[in-house]
C-alpha cells in the first residue's frame, strides 16, 4: 500500500492520521505541506481544494480528513484489520490554541 499524507507538522487533525498509521504500523510519506509550498500546491492540485489533512492511499485521495475517518476508509475497504492498540493520539480533533500559536509565525499563506 502506498500512503502519501499531506500533514501541518502539529496539529490536532494531522497527528491523527500520524497515530493510524502507527497504531496499525503502516509506512507513509508525511508531507509538509507548511513550510513547503511546492508540497502544499500539489496537495491542492491533487484534492481539488485547500484543507488538510490529505491521504492519498494506492492512488484515491481522501480530502481534509481526520484519523478516524482514514481509519474507518482503511477499515472499510479491508486495507487494515481492526486491532485494540492504543492510537496514542486523539483520532479526530482539530488543532489546540497552543499549536495554531506555535504554527502562527511558520505559516505561510500561499493565496
Amino acid at each position: 500500500m502506498k500512503i502519501k499524507a499531506y500533514l501541518k507538522p502539529s496539529c490536532g487533525w494531522s497527528n491523527g492520521v500520524r497515530a493510524v498509521m502507527r497504531k496499525h504500523g503502516l509506512e507513509f510519506e508525511d508531507i509538509d505541506i507548511i513550510n513547503n509550498r511546492a508540497n502544499y500546491a500539489e496537495m491542492v492540485a491533487k484534492s481539488g481544494q485547500p484543507l488538510s489533512p490529505c491521504v492519498e492511499i494506492d492512488g484515491v485521495m481522501l480530502a481534509d480528513i481526520s484519523g478516524e475517518e482514514v481509519e474507518n476508509y482503511m477499515l472499510s475497504n479491508d486495507l487494515v484489520k481492526p486491532n485494540a492498540a492504543p492510537a496514542g493520539a486523539a483520532l479526530n480533533a482539530g488543532c489546540s490554541d497552543e499549536e495554531h500559536a506555535k504554527m502562527a509565525p511558520k505559516t505561510v499563506r500561499f493565496f
